[in-house]
C-alpha cells in the first residue's frame, strides 16, 4: 500500500524523572525552550520548543531505563510497520495508538501519526 512518512523528531526518555525537571536540564543543555509539563494517558511529557527542521524535541517521564528514542510519522502506521518489517525491525507492541519498533541494531522506536500539514515533506512508499 503506498504511504508516507517521516522522521518526527526525538523523545529524551527520562526514568523516574518529573518532566519538568527533565526539561530544565535538556533546554538548558540544548538552547530550545522548555514548555510546561503536561499529562496524556497517563503519561508525562514536555516540550522543547526550537529544533531545527521543525523536529518535536521533547522529554517524557518513563519507567524503564532512561534513552533517546526517535519517533517516525506516518499516513498508515500499519503500512510502515510493515515497510519497516521487511528491512528487519521487528514489532515490540503497539502502545496507545502508536507502534514501539525495534530496529536489527536493538534501538527501540515509535511509529507515530503523521499530522496534516507534514505530509507534503514526508518519503513517498510503495
Amino acid at each position: 500500500m503506498a504511504h508516507r512518512s517521516r522522521l518526527a523528531g526525538f523523545i529524551i526518555d527520562c526514568q523516574d524523572t518529573p518532566a519538568d525537571q527533565a526539561a530544565a536540564f535538556w533546554s538548558a543543555a540544548l538552547g530550545y525552550r522548555a514548555a510546561p509539563a503536561y499529562r496524556e494517558d497517563g503519561a508525562e511529557y514536555a516540550d522543547l520548543a526550537g529544533a531545527p527542521a521543525g523536529l518535536n524535541v521533547e522529554v517524557q517521564r518513563v519507567a524503564h531505563d532512561s534513552r533517546v528514542h526517535l519517533d517516525i510519522e506516518s499516513d498508515d502506521i500499519d503500512a510502515e510497520a510493515d515497510r519497516l518489517e521487511a528491512l528487519g525491525a521487528v514489532r515490540v507492541g503497539f502502545v496507545k495508538r502508536w507502534w514501539v519498533m525495534e530496529a536489527p541494531t536493538g534501538h527501540r522506536f515509535c511509529i507515530v501519526r503523521m499530522g496534516e500539514d507534514d505530509q507534503a515533506e514526508a518519503n513517498h512508499w510503495g
